[in-house]
């Protein structure tokens, strides 16, 4: 059971329920803020106390393991590695996706607070559908039993471009807010 919800939090982290996917992973060119690295923790919808550990995994390439409660309980641990890259004021994180899940790459934003919290946002799947058919992104509507997806094929300068641009910033959802461990 455990397991399961900590991969339903996951999901929600990276996924936010419906998919936003790329053909591409951001670069791994560009350190993460060392503040990023460390233990956070976060009660999730059930009430549990849950961890993300985040570590370096090698040069600009990064870990996170996230569990529920006991990092020494397999069935609540889940680890991915993810990239990072600051465009404009924000930083991006990209992850890896199980073939499940159509084998792209993630992509969300992250901010580490003055309160020395790391928020981790998700990109909104309607407005990204919306952007599609408007013809600001390129790409695919994808079906999925969780309703439709998004598969972006635009070239990632054009990507973040759309991002960083301020009047677009409502299409980032915050998904979870974590505290650093110890404080």
């Amino acid at each position: 059971m455990r397991a399961w919800r900590v991969l339903v939090a996951l999901s929600f982290l990276l996924l936010s329920g419906c998919l936003v996917t790329f053909n591409d992973p951001i670069p791994a060119n560009e350190p993460a803020p060392i503040p990023l690295l460390g233990e956070w923790t976060r009660k999730n919808e059930w009430g549990e106390q849950t961890y993300l550990q985040v570590s370096r995994a090698g040069s600009n390439v990064y870990k996170a393991k996230a569990y529920v409660d006991d990092p020494d309980n397999l069935e609540s641990v889940e680890e991915f590695g993810f990239t990072v890259a600051h465009h404009g004021q924000r930083w991006y994180l990209s992850a890896g996706l199980p073939k499940r899940l159509g084998a792209n790459f993630a992509i969300a934003g992250f901010e580490l607070t003055v309160e020395n919290e790391l928020v981790l946002y998700n990109l909104d799947v309607d407005r990204v559908l919306q952007e599609l058919e408007q013809g600001s992104l390129e790409g695919a509507v994808v079906d999925t039993p969780l309703g439709d997806a998004a598969l972006i094929t635009s070239p990632l300068d054009k990507v973040f471009a759309y991002l960083d641009d301020q009047a677009n910033s409502d299409v980032f959802i915050e998904v979870a807010r974590y505290q650093r461990v110890g404080q």
